[in-house]
């Protein structure tokens, strides 16, 4: 069977893969509501209009370090039987940690003052968004792995 690594950053789907993730993203945003899901859509917003691109090149960078932490999760997931996306979501904390370990050493490193000061104000409520996201992202990886 292979790694999640394998099926989300193979030659053949990468591009796909990406292009489906900033489809997630932007759902994700849209989807706030109140008063941080204004802060997080202003964020959002402020980072694709001053760095165009940056957002589908964090999505490059990051996609093989989410899938590496991500793998466990999908290995448990195959090995009970368990759709991924439900497992996913049953599993939205540990899924959202995994995620997070790796967004917060990045940002700690971050060049662009503009993205890194963006995710430093966001940070205090990002599991919550993130855990909200995990369902979408099991249904993202589901369809990769059939095919």
């Amino acid at each position: 069977m292979p790694t999640l690594t394998e099926i989300l950053t193979g030659e053949s789907k990468k591009k796909s893969v990406i292009a489906d993730c900033l489809v997630l993203i932007d759902a994700e945003v849209a989807d706030k509501s109140g008063i941080s899901g204004l802060a997080i859509k202003a964020g959002y917003g402020t980072v694709k209009k001053i760095k165009p691109g940056f957002v589908e090149h964090a999505v490059e960078d990051l996609l093989p370090e989410f899938a590496k932490v991500l793998d466990p999760l999908y290995e448990e997931a195959k090995g009970k039987g368990k759709s991924v996306s439900d497992y996913f979501r049953d599993n939205s904390g540990r899924a959202a940690d995994a995620l997070l370990s790796i967004t917060d050493a990045k940002a700690a490193r971050a060049k662009s003052g503009t993205a890194k000061g963006a995710y430093d104000k966001l940070r205090s409520t990002a599991k919550k968004n993130v855990e909200a996201a995990v369902p979408r992202l099991g249904r993202l990886i589901e369809k990769y792995e059939a095919g």
